[in-house]
């Protein structure tokens, strides 16, 4: 069938696919989508239609699986994100009682706690923070990678023995 003979089919079966779509969507403006949807798919797939076969059938099928495929996808997104039209309250009360103030006692909280690291754990730790690679870091200072290694663990088993109190705050927050 050639490209002509295809768009008469395809502007013949219009109206029928306007119908069909209304069956699934209910709403005119959702069925006018969903035939545009289906009419550029089918434009698309053009090759794939085989003469001989129920041409209105073949657009059918494309509008159906159309459909599905959008629901599908349409359920999805719903189960991943809510939406609200308002902001519940518990969020209003996460966000106002947050303040700078918290903030600012947990970086001196941090910083008090790097400071009390030896030198030779806090410069290969902070290395590591920093985005270096373990070999970088051996290269750089001068010493064994697996002293490396060794440095950095022993910093971040030191930082979380001093900042324990943070840890029991937060596990007791996500409960």
């Amino acid at each position: 069938m050639n490209t002509i003979d295809f768009n008469r089919h395809l502007i013949t079966n219009q109206n029928a696919l306007e119908s069909f779509a209304f069956k699934f969507t209910h709403d005119y403006e959702d069925a006018n989508d969903l035939v545009q949807d289906t009419m550029l798919k089918a434009m698309r797939y053009s090759r794939k239609f085989q003469e001989g076969t129920n041409f209105k059938g073949w657009l059918y099928t494309i509008m159906k699986n159309t459909f599905i495929n959008g629901y599908r996808r349409t359920l999805k997104t719903r189960s991943l994100m809510t939406t609200h039209e308002e902001i519940p309250t518990a969020q209003l009360l996460n966000g106002a009682t947050g303040n700078s103030g918290e903030n600012k006692f947990m970086m001196e909280d941090i910083h008090n706690a790097m400071n009390k690291l030896q030198p030779e754990y806090l410069t290969p730790f902070i290395k590591y923070f920093e985005g270096f690679k373990y070999h970088e870091i051996a290269e750089e200072l001068n010493i064994p990678i697996g002293t490396v290694k060794t440095r950095i663990h022993m910093a971040r088993g030191l930082l979380k023995k001093n900042l324990k109190m943070y840890t029991a705050e937060f596990s007791a927050e996500s409960r």
